[in-house]
């Protein structure tokens, strides 16, 4: 393979992907000198773990590194394209590396994608030691994994990279002749290298794909010679081409969503605007915000304003008829006026309290006289005997609505009673 071909071909985060504890950057917290998983890598008795994390942070490298340093057989899956047969296949080869003394370690990428079947199929062998499971997830673990498999996993949390570990990293890209740029006469200014560290907001990945596209574009791998110039324009045009603000898919979009319905509940319209604007620059689904706001009205409002449901609605049919970009004003017009909104979660734990009930207590039956009796049978043992019909008492009858366990239960607790 030539040198143009090597660059072509394998993207710059992964051929500078480390390859040993003494090159990996960042997560001194998780497999620093002294650390719990330091000391079972370095024992060879590892346990199944989760490595749960933003992008970039070094979860797929640091479960290479592990399956090198220990010389296990190295699987790596992703939970979005493989199911049950390919867990079959990764079954019988465990087997054979069992025969040999061999140990091996799965690696499931985005392993929140897998269902309760896939999940529950992984139980057995890592009960029994046949394999070693590393899951990564961007997700939550206590909302995604089962807690079955869970339970069998210690979790260890994966921070963003610190700006000061991005800037190292990217140095080492610079200067690396084997596998970065350090045959070629780059030139760049420390600042950019550190701007670049910063909009990266803690993802190597994201930082060393910047760092390419702005030198890519202007490499000629024939002339070692050229002096090549970046730019802050030439980073900014680079910077264009990645998505690196708003991550749809990872936990970052649960964030924002949570910063934006906090600051509505908080009342504060600016900040409520921010966090929208992040989300609309990001490309998210201009209904899924509307149906969120949607879902606040009735939420955090309730009946404080009753127009805030009438709002929230209007909003989103709006967005469906005219789509982005056009929408952005109307969903800012709907986040400032819920944030504006006085604000009354009553009904939200008035229906949440009564949820709870209709779901620990069982099926309670019906009172008899609130039950329809179109037969005759149904009227002989008691069905709607002694109903009063609420017109003929001018809406003022006094009977019971409510199950015998439940007589005189109030769900709806107002801040004037």
């Amino acid at each position: 393979m030539s040198l143009f071909e090597d660059y072509r071909n394998r993207p710059l985060p992964e051929r500078l992907r480390p390859e040993s504890l003494d090159d990996f950057f960042g997560q001194f917290g998780i497999v620093g000198e002294g650390k719990l998983l330091r000391k079972a890598i370095e024992a060879d008795a590892l346990p199944s773990m989760i490595f749960w994390g933003p992008p970039g942070t070094g979860k797929t490298t640091l479960a290479r590194i592990i399956a090198k340093q220990t010389k296990s057989d190295f699987v790596k899956i992703s939970a979005v394209s493989s199911g049950l047969k390919d867990l079959r296949m990764i079954i019988d080869r465990a087997k054979s590396n069992q025969l040999t003394g061999r140990k091996t370690i799965l690696f499931v990428d985005e392993i929140h994608r897998w269902n309760k079947t896939q999940q529950d199929g992984l139980l057995p062998h890592i009960e029994n030691g046949l394999m070693v499971l590393i899951g990564a997830t961007t997700e939550n673990p206590s909302f995604e994994v089962r807690n079955a498999l869970l339970s069998r996993c210690r979790v260890f949390v994966f921070e963003r990279l610190k700006k000061e570990d991005i800037v190292s990293i990217l140095k080492r890209a610079l200067k690396d002749k084997d596998k970065g740029y350090g045959e070629y006469k780059v030139k760049m200014d420390e600042k950019l290298i550190e701007l670049i560290a910063g909009l990266s907001n803690g993802d190597a990945r994201s930082a060393l794909n910047i760092l390419e596209y702005s030198i890519n574009p202007n490499l000629d791998v024939d002339d070692f010679k050229k002096t090549i110039k970046i730019t802050e324009e030439v980073v900014k045009e680079a910077l264009q081409r990645i998505n690196i603000l708003y991550d749809k898919d990872g936990e970052e979009h649960y964030n924002i969503i949570s910063a934006l319905h906090k600051s509505l509940r908080g009342s504060d319209p600016d900040a409520a605007l921010y966090w929208l604007a992040r989300m609309v620059d990001g490309g998210e689904d201009p209904l899924y915000i509307a149906r969120r706001l949607v879902r606040f009205a009735s939420e955090d409002v309730g009946l404080a304003n009753s127009r805030a449901l009438e709002q929230a609605v209007a909003g989103y049919k709006a967005c469906h008829f005219i789509g982005y970009p056009e929408c952005g004003v109307i969903l800012a017009q709907v986040v400032v006026y819920l944030a504006k909104c006085e604000k009354s979660n009553a009904l939200y734990r008035a229906y949440g309290e009564a949820y709870s009930d209709a779901r620990e207590l069982g099926n309670l039956p019906v009172p008899l006289h609130l039950r329809n009796a179109p037969t005759k049978l149904m009227k002989d043992i008691g069905y709607s005997v002694g109903y009063k019909y609420s017109p003929d008492y001018g809406y003022k009858e006094e009977q019971e609505y409510m199950p015998d366990e439940l007589k005189g239960k109030k769900y709806i607790k107002f801040k004037d009673k």
